[in-house]
């Protein structure tokens, strides 16, 4: 294995991870099963349009999700990235598109969950905040403690705009490397985030099952599952 990058502990290193990360740790992406849920395209289950439709189908959706998510487990790759936030510290900045919240999990604390976290909910009314877990799932539709009000899960559909994007921009005008991990470089706007580094002048590296969409933007890119890659390249990157 080859690499032409050495970090070093004064640059800034941005990672964006997307859902082959979470795959290698046995939770199915948005796209199996051909896209569909109980004969439902997955895009009429993730809108506010469908929320609103039929709230309680949208809340078996998800239940189903946070039931497989619970036997989860952080893998190689996740280790691996915790280990380059050890090494940069607070020259470190992660965003991921997963909502799975394994990143957390592995001890990453600079995380953000850019299209929420399938851990957490709010009330459509009252925008109080809770944990699944402190939630009665049991019910169709689970309902608020503070004013009655239906909870909805904590996560940004299609149609509605993702967390942190001011926060994340501010940081790719300033970061010296961009590591982007599992990801097809199709959804946006996390896909634009290659260029906008790029053309800051970062140095560009992607892991990936497969080439992706906007392979022209990276300068290093190695094929393969992230378990397998990720922890061999952090020993040469930082060593």
């Amino acid at each position: 294995m080859k690499t032409k990058f050495k970090f070093k502990k004064n640059e800034r290193l941005f990672i964006l991870t997307g859902a082959g990360i979470s795959a290698e740790s046995g939770l199915r992406t948005f796209r199996d099963n051909n896209g569909l849920w109980e004969n439902y395209r997955v895009e009429q289950v993730a809108t506010p349009q469908a929320f609103k439709r039929d709230p309680g189908m949208v809340w078996r959706f998800y239940k189903e999700r946070y039931s497989q998510l619970k036997k989860a487990k952080p893998n190689a790759g996740h280790f691996a990235i915790k280990k380059l936030e050890d090494f940069f510290q607070k020259n470190f900045f992660l965003v991921t598109q997963n909502v799975d919240g394994l990143h957390l999990a592995a001890g990453n604390e600079k995380v953000l969950e850019m299209h929420g976290s399938l851990h957490k909910c709010f009330c459509t009314r009252c925008k109080t905040r809770y944990k699944f877990e402190d939630i009665d799932l049991s019910q169709d539709i689970p309902g608020c403690l503070n004013c009655e009000g239906q909870l909805r899960p904590d996560i940004v559909w299609f149609g509605e705009m993702p967390y942190f994007l001011d926060e994340i921009n501010k940081i790719l005008s300033k970061t010296d490397y961009f590591l982007v991990v599992g990801t097809s470089g199709v959804v946006y706007p996390a896909a634009q985030f290659l260029y906008i580094a790029k053309s800051y002048g970062a140095h560009t590296i992607g892991i990936n099952l497969e080439e992706p969409d906007n392979m022209q933007f990276i300068d290093e890119f190695h094929k393969g599952k992230s378990g397998d890659l990720l922890p061999k390249l952090v020993s040469l990157w930082i060593s």
